[in-house]
């Protein structure tokens, strides 16, 4: 037995079988929008780039905990060791 049950449709997708030539532009138009909007908000594309990493790294943390905290060390070490070198040529 099939189930006929709609499919859902992104929302930068044009639903197939609209008839209508003016429902099927509007369709169109509203995708194409849809897809600027998308490509244009910075803001959400980064923040779900970075929720994305987030969850990369605490799977990495449960999976490798002391190779975390030493990735976490080395971090901090690099970042105080540039922060020193900046300081350090910036005063000569």
């Amino acid at each position: 037995m099939s189930s006929e049950a709609p499919v859902p449709v992104p929302r930068t997708a044009v639903p197939l079988g609209i008839a209508d030539p003016v429902e099927q532009a509007r369709a169109e138009l509203k995708a194409a929008l849809a897809a600027i909007e998308e490509k244009a908000n910075v803001p959400r594309r980064v923040s779900r780039a970075v929720d994305e990493r987030v969850t990369q790294a605490r799977a990495f943390q449960r999976r490798n905990p002391t190779l975390a905290a030493v990735a976490v060390v080395a971090g901090a070490l690099a970042i105080g060791a540039a922060v020193w070198g900046a300081v350090r040529l910036y005063t000569r």
